[in-house]
């Protein structure tokens, strides 16, 4: 096999760039197993170099299979990498393989690719390749028994890569498609709406104190009398609460309206909101 051929083998078993290729053979005195763990030791160098930089940018992947859906939020440092071709495969498989573990980080990353080798050591090899720090950020599967998934993707990249997806379940006795439009409009709404729970009660009590510090610190500042002050952060409170749930938040379609609204008028038996997931690149 000449020089070339192998540079050429090289390349396509490791994706690593025509210098790195002749080098690491050259190093292997044209040992082809030799000049792959010499790439392998390269790029996991290169890799960690870059891990100190940061990496806000990247995608949101949907995947949705087998009765349930997941999303998984992929980052690196620029758009343009975000939309390099190399990366969008890799994210893409990615996506198929954290919906087969349900979202469980350490499985996906022990889990082999098409080409035989682990998430893991894939990840390395796409960082040393491409040049910027990659990194797995938040994951999440939703599937439940008898209920039925909608998503929603918002500024689509390519398929089924976005900046922003949403997932719901929505579970009802009734199988009509008014359940699948309700759910497709619903999956937008909370992609607009950004609810932090399906209802009021479902706040978080860290989140009720950090929110209920802020209005105290603000009406403490404006200087109004006590007994007024306690009236407005009341009020206040309970404005954050209702913004905040997605069954009492205003529907977008029909701000005059609120969910709860809108779910009784559709008269679907038993229609219950089971579970919403919204994730976004950078919050």
């Amino acid at each position: 096999m000449s020089d070339l051929e192998k540079i050429k083998q090289l390349r396509n078993s490791t994706g690593a760039g025509f210098k790195d290729c002749n080098l690491a053979l050259k190093e292997s005195s044209g040992d082809l197993e030799k000049a792959v763990e010499i790439l392998r030791v390269k790029g996991i160098s290169k890799a960690s170099k870059k891990m100190s930089r940061e990496a806000k940018e990247g995608v949101i992947a949907l995947t949705d299979q087998d009765n349930k859906t997941s999303v998984l939020e992929v980052n690196c440092e620029t758009d343009f990498v975000a939309k390099n071709d190399d990366f969008i495969n890799f994210v893409k498989e990615l996506s198929l393989i954290n919906n087969l573990v349900d979202s469980d980080r350490e499985k996906l990353k022990k889990t082999l690719m098409k080409n035989k080798n682990t998430v893991e050591d894939n990840l390395v090899t796409m960082i040393a390749k491409i040049g910027e720090k990659i990194t797995l950020g938040r994951a999440k599967t939703i599937k439940y028994n008898n209920s039925k998934n909608y998503s929603y993707s918002h500024t689509v990249i390519k398929d089924n890569l976005s900046k922003l997806a949403v997932i719901v379940s929505l579970t009802a006795n009734d199988k009509h498609e008014k359940l699948d439009l309700f759910g497709k409009q619903l999956s937008m709404h909370i992609a607009a709406s950004n609810p932090i729970s399906v209802d009021i009660s479902g706040i978080s009590k860290q989140i009720l104190e950090k929110e209920q510090e802020l209005i105290t610190e603000e009406l403490t500042n404006s200087g109004k009398p006590e007994d007024i002050a306690k009236k407005i952060s009341s009020g206040k409170m309970n404005k954050f609460k209702e913004e905040n749930s997605l069954l009492t938040q205003q529907w977008v379609m029909e701000p005059k309206k609120k969910v709860k609204d809108i779910i009784k008028e559709l008269d679907l038996t038993d229609l219950k909101i089971v579970d919403f997931y919204r994730i976004k690149i950078g919050d």
